[in-house]
């Protein structure tokens, strides 16, 4: 019994300095490599969300114009704006856009910094 107690080193705890090199360097070479894709998946998702908020923006344009009896947006929505309660119908009641869109600001703008041209049909770019 007491062979098999010697065999076991009490005295030695720890690891050897080569050993933490390797670690360290299996670490720094995994942070090489996903460092610049973590910044290639933040740009990219910020681009996602404004094709999102431009293709939302369409379907609300189409779900107020089939509401809408005459199917026109007014002309005076044709400039860029970032505004939805400036996007409105030529019905005798005007439809609001901003009350089609979910997700704008309290005064009835977009989050994001884009701006949006309407023409008469519904077309958005």
């Amino acid at each position: 019994m007491k062979r098999i107690f010697r065999g076991f080193r009490f005295g030695e705890k720890g690891f050897t300095l080569i050993e933490l090199l390797v670690v360290v360097a299996i670490l720094g070479a995994l942070a090489a490599v996903a460092i610049p894709n973590v910044g290639k998946f933040i740009g990219q998702g910020k681009s996602e969300s404004y094709e999102t908020e431009l293709h939302n923006i369409q379907t609300a344009v189409m779900a107020m114009l089939a509401e809408s009896t005459t199917g026109v947006i007014s002309p005076s929505a044709t400039q860029p704006t970032a505004d939805m309660d400036l996007v409105v119908t030529t019905d005798t009641t005007p439809l609001l856009l901003s009350d089609y869109v979910t997700g704008l600001n309290a005064d009835g703008t977009v989050k994001s910094d884009c701006t949006y041209t309407f023409d008469a049909e519904g077309g958005v770019t």
